[in-house]
């Protein structure tokens, strides 16, 4: 059974009797909110999800008012992992972006059975793209739209290797895009499916982009890793790859892992390992339409 087979009052329910069980790749969530806001981004954004009816949960999460005068005199968020609260209280409008944040903050704390890098991966043709990205690199941009012109999601947030192949593992969640890029990917692509947005957060404007049926359905096969790209959004560049070092590439991706001090010598070979596997390069543009032609050239 799909998310997206039951309707929005049923989805309530079950949300308010914390009876909704949500898989995401490898990840089964037991998700429990009374908040509007949360089962409309759910159905618009995770309708070809499975629900899972079995016994094991990875995670056991809530969002929802606080206690106290908050909830009434100025309406607040808040995001729960079995019972403890590791963020402070958000304006209550920024419910499902808090939700997608608190999902995020669940696997990067908690999966350590891969080794977790803050990139977003891609597959084409059996090979995979990583995408590191620094704030404002155009990174999500870049996966969005590449998705939405037949690349398969594997994450926009948060890469997963495996400890067992070295192989790519896939979560397939929606693409967060903030401020300017959520225009310039609803231009680009009228069709794309696009959350409610969310104002004033610490990162701007959030709202979140539908990812592909394709993915989703292609969720569990492993992705051969082949190139790792660092994007760079440059205004009036020309869409350029240029070799980067492996050396370098190993010690950005390191330095940006989530756990990979906690691997420790695990942690070392899987990045070395990831990257003897993959050629890396820069990537400037400033044209979405170029950009997709060089990666349609990358992948050919």
């Amino acid at each position: 059974m799909k998310l997206g087979d039951l309707s929005l009052a049923q989805l309530r329910q079950r949300l308010a009797d914390n009876d909704l069980a949500l898989r995401t790749g490898p990840f089964v969530t037991r998700i429990q909110s009374p908040m509007l806001q949360v089962a409309e981004g759910l159905l618009r954004l995770y309708a070809e999800f499975p629900l899972d009816t079995g016994e094991f949960r990875d995670f056991h999460v809530r969002v929802g008012p606080p206690s106290g005068l908050r909830r009434w005199l100025r309406p607040q968020i808040n995001f729960w992992y079995d019972d403890h609260s590791p963020f402070k209280p958000l304006p209550a409008n920024h419910a499902f972006a808090l939700l997608e944040w608190g999902l995020n903050w669940c696997v990067a704390g908690h999966a350590h059975h891969y080794l977790m890098l803050h990139a977003a991966v891609l597959e084409k043709n059996g090979r995979a793209v990583v995408l590191p990205g620094d704030p404002g690199a155009g990174k999500s941009t870049l996966t969005a739209a590449l998705m939405l012109s037949g690349w398969r999601l594997l994450s926009d947030e948060i890469t997963l290797v495996d400890r067992d192949d070295g192989l790519l593992v896939g979560l397939a969640r929606p693409v967060s895009l903030k401020n300017a890029s959520i225009d310039i990917i609803q231009r680009a692509f009228p069709d794309a499916v696009i959350g409610a947005p969310a104002y004033d957060t610490h990162k701007g404007t959030v709202a979140h982009l539908k990812p592909s049926a394709d993915s989703v359905a292609r969720v569990g096969e492993k992705a051969r890793p082949a190139w790792v790209v660092f994007p760079r959004w440059r205004e009036g560049s020309t869409a350029r790859l240029s070799p980067h070092s492996r050396a370098d590439a190993l010690l950005h991706t390191a330095s940006h892992a989530f756990n990979y001090s906690l691997l420790g010598g695990l942690g070392f070979e899987l990045n070395a390992a990831l990257m003897d596997a993959c050629t890396c390069h820069d990537f400037e543009y400033s044209n979405l339409d170029d950009a997709l032609r060089v990666f349609a050239e990358l992948a050919a």
